[in-house]
């Protein structure tokens, strides 16, 4: 679950203003996945592996564009 709540974190660090919601669902057996507007981006299972660091940011990026600035 750590690793999900930091990616929660560099999520809404970059897209806060138009992310509506996100939701961590625990799961055993290894489980990790990721969605966006209900399309899966990111599977632990299907992949074999866990994201390398800036894998999910950068598939959310190649969705909804560059992060927003927060100036």
């Amino acid at each position: 679950m750590p690793r999900a709540v930091g990616l929660t974190d560099e999520l809404l660090e970059k897209w806060a203003p138009v992310i509506s919601e996100v939701t961590l669902k625990p799961s055993k057996g290894g489980v990790f996945e990721v969605t966006l507007d209900g399309e899966l981006i990111y599977s632990k299972k299907t992949l074999k592996r866990h994201a390398n660091p800036g894998e999910i940011a950068q598939l959310v990026e190649a969705r909804i564009g560059a992060p927003i600035s927060r100036d």
